[in-house]
């Protein structure tokens, strides 16, 4: 008896944590939706509080200042390649490296690793200074340009790309392609219709993974482009912080704008994140 009544207390203080733990993690989400209803008068009063009218004019306000579509089309323009590519690139990398028996393989897929240890910050001024000679003296323009960002963000985005395919391919028997190859598949075929498919919930932790960094990045867009209409919504929303005044309401807004779509993106695929790490990592 007494053993069952510990056993009970137990689940319920556990309950009761993971109630409280998840109310402090919702917390900020709540402050945030709630201050983009109210003016700057409300937000002082108590910021805690719920609003005295749902009114979306902050909203409105906010998308004209933020030159909302125009800002939501670069950043689905840059994402979208830039997943794109680092998907096809770091899957056909990983396939190559696992396949490949050879030291060199090894030593490259380390390298790849290693980068993944290399903050940002201590490299982004060398790297915005050779992307500037390169825009000097060749023929692409790697500053202010769309194209530029995208080059950029594969190179960042392909080091953890390819440490999850490879985990995933490890698992793929070989013995596959080899009865492939005897129906007389080339290695092009035998990667877009055997192993890219398998691949799929891999894939789509990638594409999940980038799409929450690429979209949320701040830091690597101000420094590569200057011009208004390349800003993307990071940027775009950075402007509501003036120098001697923040316009608090409209930022709060401008961010709700900027996470809803990968937050709707995130509950239809969430759970190919788990499947995909586990899968590689069991594998």
């Amino acid at each position: 008896m007494e053993n069952k009544l510990f056993k009970r207390t137990k689940k319920i203080i556990i309950e009761l944590l993971a109630l409280l733990i998840g109310i402090i993690y919702l917390l900020p989400i709540y402050v945030i939706v709630v201050n983009s209803f109210k003016n700057r008068a409300q937000m002082y009063d108590n910021v805690l509080s719920l609003p005295k009218k749902l009114d979306f004019q902050f909203y409105k306000i906010a998308m004209e200042k933020m030159n909302f579509s125009n800002a939501f089309i670069n950043s689905a323009i840059i994402a979208a390649i830039s997943i794109t590519l680092i998907v096809i690139l770091s899957s056909m990398t990983a396939w190559m490296l696992v396949r490949t028996k050879h030291v060199i393989s090894k030593i490259v897929f380390f390298l790849f690793i290693a980068t993944m240890l290399i903050p940002f910050q201590s490299i982004m001024m060398p790297l915005m200074q050779f992307m500037g000679s390169i825009s000097r003296n060749t023929i692409f323009p790697m500053i202010n340009t769309r194209f530029g960002l995208v080059y950029m963000y594969i190179g960042f985005g392909a080091s953890m790309a390819v440490f999850l395919f490879h985990g995933f391919v490890k698992g793929i028997p070989a013995s596959l392609e080899e009865a492939a190859t005897i129906d007389g598949c080339n290695k092009w075929k035998i990667f877009w219709k055997i192993i890219f498919p398998i691949l799929k919930p891999t894939t789509v932790t990638v594409i999940i993974l980038d799409l929450r960094w690429i979209w949320n990045d701040f830091l690597l867009p101000s420094l590569a482009l200057s011009s208004k209409s390349l800003r993307t919504i990071p940027l775009s929303t950075f402007y509501f912080f003036g120098e001697f005044t923040i316009e608090w309401n409209l930022a709060i807004a401008g961010l709700v704008m900027t996470v809803i779509p990968v937050i709707v993106f995130y509950i239809f695929a969430q759970k190919y994140i788990i499947q995909g790490v586990t899968a590689g990592a069991v594998k």
